[in-house]
């Protein structure tokens, strides 16, 4: 774990050599890559100096995981992609030959590599990807003329596609009509929110303690918002409970990272056979009342990552349908030149994302 290893960094831009590709791998020009909150856990670090993230940590390391780029060359052995080739790339280095991959477990391979936390990542001019990690995002052509916003959409498929995992694979989805609650709206709860309101639910609630990340809940679909700091009187669970008139919510989703707030209150709005989806990782307890699983049949799934099961497949469809217009999302760029500045501004968590344009 990060946060119990890795205690204050720093962060600096400096040259480093183009990096070599094996047989199976794509040489990418780097596009657009966005800042996530891991990406901040690392930056930022607790009252001792260590890091936030809470998972595994291998430095030093360029970061940057959620990107897009242009394929600049090929290994010899890399029959789906050509040079010039629009791409994004998973974040999971899954290795694909251990049990858990076998069992179609991407996500929990037992020898992961997290672009950017544990291998070099995609802040950078180029970055080396396995081909069996990439997707074309070509198709995004048909619906975003300019060349920049194909690239920071295309970015978005990595934080979208952990919100559509953890929703429908390892969630199991909910049926049309449904409530769903998500708390916490940084890039993976604004992605939650859209993909709910596509998805059918009936009602979407929206909390954060940031007002610009609720208007945007709003503009991508959600029907109720509120500020948690302003719940001075109703906690969170009461006003779950007064919209569905008692009845709660269907489907829970945690991507605060602040579980010992919201997991009690998400238990308290459950509804029968409801399900909370824990997305948001942070090293912190939470207190629970574990007969209410057993009375109410409720379930709390933990989800990390977008690997598998087709999730990157059907988002970049969605995307190039448009029937998924995300592009609320993103609420500022900054040249690379800038990046430093960019993440000390990214601190205040004010932006949905924040995209830093590599070329």
């Amino acid at each position: 774990m990060g946060n119990k290893v890795w205690r204050n960094p720093t962060f600096e831009v400096k040259d480093v050599a183009v990096p070599e590709i094996d047989d199976d791998e794509l040489l990418i020009r780097v596009k657009s890559c966005g800042i996530c909150g891991s990406d901040l856990h690392l930056y930022e670090h607790d009252d001792e100096g260590y890091v936030l993230f809470s998972g595994p940590v291998r430095l030093p390391c360029i970061i940057g995981h959620e990107y897009t780029g242009v394929v600049e060359r090929i290994g010899k052995r890399v029959d789906n992609f050509k040079a010039g080739q629009r791409v994004t790339v998973e974040s999971i280095y899954w290795c694909g030959v251990c049990t858990a991959c076998k069992s179609g477990a991407f996500n929990q391979c037992k020898r992961v590599e997290l672009v950017g936390i544990t291998r070099n990542g995609a802040m950078a001019e180029f970055v080396a990807a396995k081909e069996r990690h990439c997707w074309d995002i070509d198709c995004l052509a048909d619906r975003y003329d300019a060349q920049q916003e194909l690239f920071d959409i295309g970015a978005l498929i990595e934080p979208i596609g952990c919100a559509y995992n953890g929703m429908f694979i390892t969630g199991g989805g909910f049926k049309p009509g449904a409530t769903v609650v998500v708390y916490g709206v940084g890039p993976i709860g604004l992605a939650a929110v859209a993909l709910a309101r596509l998805a059918g639910a009936n009602i979407v609630i929206a909390f954060d303690c940031i007002d610009t990340r609720l208007d945007i809940a709003r503009t991508l679909g959600a029907d109720y918002t509120f500020n948690i700091n302003s719940l001075t009187q109703d906690s969170a669970a009461s006003q779950v409970l007064a919209i569905t008139q008692g009845v709660g919510a269907d489907m829970q989703i945690e991507a605060a990272g602040a579980a010992t707030y919201t997991l009690p209150q998400m238990q308290q709005a459950i509804a029968t056979n409801g399900k909370v989806i824990y997305l948001g990782r942070a090293a912190s307890t939470a207190t629970l009342t574990l007969d209410r699983l057993v009375t109410e049949a409720n379930s709390i799934i933990g989800s990390r990552g977008h690997s598998g099961h087709g999730v990157y497949h059907y988002v970049i469809r969605l995307l190039a349908s448009g029937r998924l217009n995300v592009s609320a999302m993103i609420t500022a760029r900054y040249p690379f030149k800038d990046v430093i500045d960019a993440f000390q501004r990214s601190t205040d968590r004010r932006h949905g994302k924040c995209m830093i344009a590599m070329q």
